[in-house]
């Protein structure tokens, strides 16, 4: 059996970036031309209003600030509300592989590896640009990989419970090396007409390289140990399946193939899900609470995540105990707690233990119990 350990991470932010006051522009405008155009359905109460968002509430509701996007032209036209993504040929690399591809170089790099290195390659995301082939096999194809890869959904926790796969893999000694990458086009399956969600996701992609411990020549985490549980629920559904966004005829125009929420019923089965998901895993491990220098936590809802750090440390956490980057990054699905790892991450000090959680759809939750070692003394 070998030890499994993470050796490199790596985040691919797209260029352009929306506010939340060129957000509420563009849907407050929008908001004028649906009631305009509905008025008399209005004025004779067959049609409800609809109603302006604020900064003020995007900002109580959740904790962000603004979100990356891979196009903010057409979420930010009051006649489109949704991203142009160009349709790209058979031949030209696939836009969630190209956004992939430069995440995981920069976790290689890291990791003092190349491509060479890497015996499997995992897409784990919340929605994918195609059923086949796997988005996995073509970053594989496009960094020159060996071995083989595969695609994996799981919504919000894909990341962490693709790296219980690979980390699995890597101890019982059928690969060497993994890469985990996590594309995440959320702003493409966000309905951006809808007031109580319209502000949520944003787009990015990360990388996680798994490799075994004795391999390592860089400071790393040593993964201790993964633990990941679902149960159903309809409370976030999503029934468009794959990221498409065109309307033709208004075929694809019905409210329930975009992203959906019962946010109070998530909050209220959540919640206790996630915490007790946490407590029970730092148990079996022996890890104490007070032992725990750092939660790197899904980046859903600064709400939610103050109330599962409460929990789980039994107090109110310190600055920098549990870093938050939605407030820059909005929710980012199954990407969130990979980027508050590798940006918060590099001050630990050896020994220091930490935890990764992700969670949502399905539901679902996915826990990472690391330790901090440093780089390896040569004689």
């Amino acid at each position: 059996m070998h030890t499994p350990a993470i050796t490199g991470t790596g985040v691919f932010t797209p260029s352009e970036r929306i506010t939340n006051a060129e957000l509420v522009t563009a849907f407050n405008a929008y908001v004028d031309l649906y009631n305009a155009e509905h008025a008399a359905e209005i004025a004779a109460g067959d049609r409800a209003p609809l109603q302006y968002s604020s900064e003020e509430f995007i900002e109580k509701a959740s904790g962000i600030q603004s979100r990356y996007v891979m196009d903010k032209t057409g979420v930010l036209d009051p006649a489109v509300m949704h991203p142009r993504l160009r349709q790209r040929s058979d031949d030209e690399p696939g836009i969630m592989a190209e956004m992939a591809l430069d995440a995981a170089r920069q976790a290689l790099a890291q990791a003092g590896r190349t491509a060479a290195d890497v015996d499997l390659v995992i897409c784990a995301a919340s929605n994918l640009e195609r059923a086949y082939p796997a988005v996995a096999i073509e970053v594989q194809q496009l960094l020159g990989c060996g071995g083989f890869a595969f695609d994996m959904n799981v919504a919000c926790s894909s990341a962490t419970f693709a790296i219980q796969a690979a980390a699995d893999m890597v101890r019982a000694g059928s690969i060497r090396t993994a890469l985990v990458v996590n594309p995440e086009i959320c702003s493409g399956h966000l309905e951006w007409r809808d007031r109580d969600c319209h502000f949520i996701f944003g787009d990015v992609a990360t990388a996680t390289l798994i490799e075994r411990q004795a391999d390592a020549t860089g400071a790393h985490f040593e993964i201790l140990s993964t633990r990941c549980a679902t149960e159903f629920s309809n409370n976030i559904r999503n029934n468009n399946g794959f990221l498409r966004r065109s309307r033709p005829d208004g075929v694809t125009d019905r409210r329930d193939m975009q992203f959906m929420q019962n946010g109070r019923k998530v909050f209220k089965e959540v919640l206790p899900m996630v915490s007790q998901h946490i407590a029970d895993h730092m148990a079996a491990e022996g890890v104490e609470a007070a032992a725990l220098k750092r939660l790197w936590l899904h980046q859903a809802n600064k709400t939610m995540n103050d109330f599962i750090g409460k929990k789980v440390l039994g107090r109110t956490p310190e600055p920098g105990e549990q870093p938050n980057i939605l407030q820059d990054y909005a929710n980012t699905s199954s990407a969130g707690s990979i980027i508050a790892f590798s940006k918060y991450s590099d001050d630990l000090a050896p020994g220091d233990t930490g935890l990764i959680c992700s969670f949502g759809a399905g539901y679902s939750v996915g826990s990472v119990i690391l330790r901090r070692h440093a780089a390896a003394v040569c004689a």
